[in-house]
């Protein structure tokens, strides 16, 4: 069975930074492309990034040059960095996995991935 437990949400000011985790179970890593994904209150899910498992990412505009997605094969744990944070950054933050046979391709659509972990609240204060 597949699980993935995101962590490291929390409160933090405009301007300051969080690294969120997510680490997976039942699925080796390495071959899988993981996305983050985040939804505020009253929105709709949005993509935010994605890294193939070749390594590629590819970011939503709103957080190019703030936002680092990486990934640690090792410990099977995938990492979202975010710094220069603005209150409209405020949200529930959840990754996901993609299948396999589709994880060397950039998809920013979550009809593409099929699990998802549980979520993390982020809140931005100003």
């Amino acid at each position: 069975q597949v699980q993935l437990v995101e962590s490291g949400g929390g409160l933090v000011q405009a301007g300051g930074s969080l690294k969120l985790s997510c680490a997976v179970n039942g699925r080796t890593l390495s071959y899988y492309a993981m996305g983050w994904f985040r939804q505020a209150p009253g929105k709709e899910r949005e993509f935010v990034c994605t890294i193939t498992l070749s390594g590629a990412t590819y970011y939503a505009d709103s957080v190019k040059g703030r936002f680092t997605i990486s990934r640690d094969n090792a410990v099977n744990t995938v990492y979202l960095r975010m710094n220069s944070l603005k209150p409209e950054d405020t949200a529930v933050y959840y990754c996901a996995t993609k299948p396999y046979y589709s994880s060397n391709y950039v998809s920013t659509s979550q009809n593409d991935y099929d699990y998802w972990g549980q979520g993390t609240q982020v809140t931005v204060s100003s």
